[in-house]
């Protein structure tokens, strides 16, 4: 059942020094809150024991010694323990606040892990208990819940010591042992006493809840699932996760293999045997039969035989579970594992009547005649006192009777938000009531498949067997843009579009875009049709401004690469043809079409190339007179120069170079002689 007072707990100091703020978790035997430190001027966390636990005097003396014992692991993986007192009724214990969320929460996220991420976190828990058990403390409940990750993701072990608290003065008060049912080793459930080996169990079987996404064991109770740990062993992750290397199977063989004595003799060898498996993971091997050898049950040991174990007294037997053994389910705030209690000879205590019953009459004495002138005397006297006593029985009844009507048949109901759906009906029902889900509300604080709230409320009053109304998380309540990013669609059809989906069109930045037309959403500006978005947010789009214009460059006279290099470089396509110049050297670029204005990607620009001058053919004036010869090869456009000798005059030409038939470039010089 629900601590009730908690809340009452919140805004108030406790030992003059530590004011209470919001409550941030509770589990069976304590609830968290976030606290100030006045002294220190620092966030602290405060566990505050529940009312039974920290109440018993025996409790409390064996809480403060393991509180101080796990104040001395001053460890980075190691939530620390400041503090330990009492404050009136009030037993509570001082430590750090880690913000962030614990395993439990990431394994709903992102199991069944990879082999390699599970090992990474597992690492940093064992090498937390690897100084816990170097220091002979044994924790006893190593679950997800009590594995906390800060936002920089380092992994810190809570609630060193406090199991072993817990269970050893429950056991001297009711023959009780508690522990979390999903992780407890077999020789805890038998009683055959805890030591390091226990750990170990349990991290194999918090390893092969993160490799598979399942609890090793599950059952329709605690006591079938207790009963599976004693007496079946748990399979390899493989079966559920084809692709598991073998020696990763075998790593959890080892470490929750039934028979503590083939078990990893501590957490310190564990680790190594882990970091053994991280790296055959590293090396990428499928299988390493030589390393699964090692590691399977009754494999060779790699255990220093001076290897610490920690050891707990042996529990009575008389706390062995059995048929007639009876079960109670807790719940936490994270996520609510199961905690089991064992009793045995446990009687129910006898109920007393809802009204007291009447004595039975018998007869009186006889009286004396001077009795029974004396009671003839006084008849109203005697009336007044039997009036009276009726009175006062009708009085008690009455009172009984309302007590009865307005508490005493009346449970509390159990605190089940924050846990998982799951979790929550398995407690409510092992509590005797009802699990009902009444609606499913979108939650931006509380996990998807996580209580939100309950109907009574958590401490409130209610009928035993009476149901429970719960309202169970859809997580955050998000929503998509259309697919296509909302590409191609006008400003107008891309708000009707966003409107559908409870979002806005928000800030349009105009874009060139080659493909998309004017005034066309190109796409939305950094989110795409698969991001989760909140109702409401505003969308930001980019919306086509066209082609964009590109300015044209003249290249005439450049050379030809130079300028469809240029040209290429600035968006366009070139094509050329090559012409005759008699004034563009060969190679260079003789005209372009466009040669100015703008253009558009991929457009093409023509280029005339020069070939140079052309080369005609040279007429042949051999035998023509001087004056003659001279002129016909101006006309054909070759300057002439001709040979003189003393009184050649206008001579025959006897001699021509470069000869007729020949050819060469137009305004080429042509040699004529009279010899």
């Amino acid at each position: 059942m629900a601590l009730t007072g908690d809340e009452a707990l919140v805004g108030s100091v406790l030992n003059e020094r530590y004011l209470i703020g919001e409550r941030i978790a509770r589990g069976g035997m304590a609830s968290v809150f976030k606290a100030t430190d006045q002294r220190l001027d620092r966030e602290v966390a405060i566990k505050v024991m529940h009312r039974g636990l920290g109440d018993d005097q025996q409790f409390t003396q064996r809480f403060v010694r393991e509180a101080k014992s796990a104040a001395k692991l001053n460890h980075r993986n190691v939530v620390s323990v400041f503090d330990q007192g009492t404050d009136g009724e009030v037993t509570y214990l001082v430590m750090e606040y880690v913000p962030g969320h614990t395993l439990r929460d990431l394994m709903r996220q992102e199991a069944p892990m990879a082999p390699y991420r599970a090992l990474e976190l597992l690492e940093q828990v064992l090498i937390a208990l690897s100084a816990a058990h170097a220091a002979r403390i044994i924790h006893r409940d190593v679950k997800p819940e009590n594995v906390l990750i800060t936002p920089d993701g380092e992994v810190k072990v809570a609630d060193f010591g406090l199991a072993r608290a817990v269970s050893a003065a429950t056991t001297a008060t009711g023959g009780t042992l508690i522990g979390t049912v999903s992780y407890l080793a077999p020789e805890i459930v038998t009683n055959d006493g805890a030591d390091a080996r226990s750990d170990v169990y349990a991290c194999g079987a918090m390893l092969y809840e993160m490799l598979t996404g399942f609890k090793p064991h599950s059952g329709d109770s605690p006591i079938q699932v207790a009963y599976k740990h004693v007496h079946e062993d748990i399979g390899p992750p493989s079966d559920l996760e084809p692709g598991i290397p073998p020696y990763v199977d075998a790593l959890v063989a080892r470490a929750t293999v039934r028979d503590r004595d083939q078990r990893s003799t501590d957490a310190r060898v564990m680790l190594q045997q882990v970091r053994s498996v991280q790296r055959a993971l590293q090396a990428g091997l499928a299988d390493d039969p030589e390393l699964v050898a090692d590691l399977l049950p009754g494999g060779r040991v790699d255990e220093d035989a001076d290897s610490p174990t920690v050891a707990v007294p042996r529990i009575p037997a008389g706390a062995a579970a059995s048929a007639s053994a009876t079960a109670l389910t807790t719940s936490t705030a994270a996520s609510s594992e199961h905690t089991m209690e064992w009793s045995s000879g446990v009687t129910d205590p006898p109920v007393p009547p809802a009204g007291g019953a009447a004595k039975p009459l018998g007869l009186d004495p006889p009286m004396s005649r001077a009795q029974y002138g004396q009671a003839a005397s006084k008849p109203h006297s005697r009336r007044g006192r039997t009036l009276l006593i009726l009175a006062l029985l009708l009085a008690v009844l009455a009172g009984g009777l309302t007590w009865y009507f307005t508490d005493l048949r009346y449970d509390e109901t159990p605190y089940l938000v924050n846990s998982s759906e799951t979790v929550a009906k398995e407690n409510a029902e092992a509590a005797g009531f009802t699990f009902k889900v009444e609606k499913r509300d979108f939650s931006e604080t509380v996990l998807a498949g996580t209580i939100i709230s309950t109907d009574p409320d958590p401490g409130a009053k209610i009928l035993p067997g009476g149901t429970i109304e719960a309202v169970v998380s859809k997580g955050p309540d998000r929503v998509f843009i259309p697919k296509g990013d909302l590409k191609g669609m006008t400003v107008e059809e891309a708000t009707a579009a966003l409107a559908e989906q409870d979002l806005v069109l928000g800030e349009q930045k105009q874009v060139f875009d080659e493909k998309i037309d004017e005034g066309r959403i190109v796409k939305a500006d950094g989110v795409t049709s698969t991001d989760e978005l909140k109702r409401g947010t505003a969308v930001n789009v980019l919306v086509s401004k066209g082609r964009k214009p590109i300015k044209i460059t003249d290249h005439t006279g450049d050379p030809l690469d130079a300028a469809r290099k240029a040209l290429a470089a600035a968006g366009f396509k070139v094509s050329t043809s090559e012409t005759f110049s008699d004034s563009v050297p060969e190679g260079r670029i003789v005209s372009q079409s466009p040669s100015q204005g703008t253009g558009f990607k991929n457009d093409t620009i023509s280029l005339s190339v020069s070939k140079g001058p052309e080369e005609i053919p040279i007429p042949s004036v051999i035998g023509m007179s001087k004056s003659d010869g001279r002129a016909a090869l101006e006309a054909a456009g070759f300057k002439v120069r001709a040979l003189w000798f003393p009184g050649a005059g206008n001579y025959t030409i006897q001699g021509q170079s470069p000869n007729g038939g020949e050819k060469a470039k137009r305004g080429a010089t042509v040699t004529i002689s009279p010899i």
